[in-house]
């Protein structure tokens, strides 16, 4: 009995000891939460792995404007396809063309932007009615869904129609015409910020 009195407080100061010595818990930083995220996208690049840093297919697609639209039109410049639902993407798909059509940063780093969607010109032009701003985007219509297939946007993590509709995915091709970069969000947030950085990435390797 005495041995055990002796014991007892030696056996609790350890354990004391031991809990001091443990770091201390913090909440996550914005920062290291930003950086969780932006690494969980970067772990979607292994959808379409296939097509990374190969030259992206190219396509002819009508625009809303009626002219058609080619990527080898744009060698020169930093290509940004947004593939997404559409008309039946509101309001998710609709904000996110607008504001990638408002950010000015893209102009900036030689970025033209293109928004792909599945509709026909007479459905989307009821979207315009309905979000005026639409009318600033430059969209192409992937009517027969030939620049979907060829991109591997109609079976991917964010589509709610699997091999119907493309999701809410971006490809960032470079100057050179070649697939650098594939982001597939199921979330359906504004990811302007992430592209930049990856746009910005490839800039700078090649030295613009």
């Amino acid at each position: 009995m005495k041995n055990l009195v002796i014991i007892l407080p030696i056996v609790l100061a350890v354990i004391i000891i031991f809990l001091l010595l443990l770091p201390a818990s913090k909440e996550p930083s914005k920062q290291e939460i930003s950086q969780k995220e932006h690494f969980k996208h970067h772990n979607l690049l292994l959808i379409n792995k296939e097509i990374i840093n190969k030259p992206a297919p190219d396509f002819e697609l009508l625009g809303i404007d009626s002219e058609v639209y080619s990527l080898k039109n744009f060698r020169g410049k930093n290509v940004l396809l947004f593939f997404n639902e559409g008309v039946m993407c509101y309001p998710s798909c609709w904000q996110q063309m607008v504001a990638l059509t408002k950010d000015k940063r893209f102009e900036t780093e030689k970025t033209i932007v293109l928004s792909i969607i599945v509709d026909s010109p007479e459905e989307w032009k009821q979207a315009i009615q309905k979000m005026p701003e639409l009318k600033q985007a430059i969209v192409l219509f992937d009517v027969n869904k030939s620049a979907s297939k060829n991109f591997g946007m109609l079976n991917i993590p964010s589509s709610m129609h699997p091999g119907l509709y493309p999701g809410h995915s971006y490809v960032i091709i470079d100057k050179e015409g070649i697939v650098r970069y594939i982001l597939d969000d199921p979330d359906m947030g504004i990811r302007n910020d992430f592209l930049l950085q990856e746009i910005r990435k490839i800039n700078e390797e090649q030295k613009i």
